[in-house]
């Protein structure tokens, strides 16, 4: 049921957790275990937290950045339990799990978990599309790992069995994404649009309206090409598209 659901795990720290992350998957149908970092997947604790999960163990990949572990996923969710302007659009797992179950019938998604000790940073929530927080008693917000994976997968799990099938959608990949945001960073700093101290605050925005709006991969060639455009204009293009307006042409 959740084949095409990519549990990544960020800088983790305890080889524990990661066995427990590992049975949580195989409990609920997940196989793809990505890392962002190093950890210890074949020490005791790992093994022994796994039990059945040990072949999740034994098959995860491991990734420089969280970009690379995304690469190939169409919808990408982040988890946190922190207040902040940043994750101020967070959902609960059963809010999202509806379309993470659809998506995951027709490309990858990737849920991220961040280290035990502080969660992601808001530069790790960068990649993402989603944020998931799992409401909790106010007096203690802050769940483990592997509990957070559980609750994320549970749901995921229960929206799964009650998704139909849809006509599939060429929705974009993780990385036709970043290299969109990529092009619109310099595009949008060449015109002065963003404030060159502080850039992604505004591009965060962009992020989460565009993750709401689902990009296909169509959509995002045609942003691309835009931003590639307005790049263009303000290396000199202007100068170009003045001339051949004065002469009556057609810019491009």
């Amino acid at each position: 049921m959740l084949a095409n659901i990519r549990i990544v795990m960020v800088r983790p720290r305890g080889s524990g957790n990661i066995g427990s992350v590992a049975r949580a998957m195989k409990n609920f149908g997940a196989s793809e275990l990505a890392i962002v970092g190093t950890a210890r997947t074949e020490s005791f604790w790992a093994k022994a937290m796994a039990v059945h999960g040990r072949d999740v163990l034994s098959e995860a990949k491991f990734y420089d950045t969280i970009r690379a572990a995304i690469a190939d996923c169409t919808l990408i969710v982040g988890t946190t339990c922190r207040e902040g302007l940043y994750r101020a659009h967070s959902q609960s797992p059963r809010e999202v799990a509806p379309m993470v179950a659809a998506e995951a019938q027709r490309g990858k998604v990737a849920l991220i978990l961040g280290p035990e000790d502080h969660g992601l940073s808001n530069k790790d929530l960068e990649h993402c599309q989603l944020l998931v927080d799992i409401p909790s008693h106010p007096d203690y917000r802050s769940l483990n790992v592997a509990q957070a994976a559980v609750v994320c997968l549970y749901e995921f799990y229960i929206a799964g069995l009650e998704t139909t099938a849809e006509e599939p959608i060429q929705r974009a990949e993780g990385e036709a994404i970043e290299r969109l945001f990529d092009i619109m960073r310099d595009a949008l700093l060449k015109i002065g649009f963003l404030d060159s101290e502080n850039p992604d605050h505004m591009l965060l925005a962009f992020r989460r309206i565009l993750g709401r709006a689902g990009l296909e991969d169509k959509d995002a060639r045609i942003l691309t090409g835009m931003f590639r455009q307005i790049q263009w204009y303000s290396k000199d293009g202007w100068k170009i598209a003045e001339q051949k307006e004065s002469q009556g042409n057609k810019i491009k």
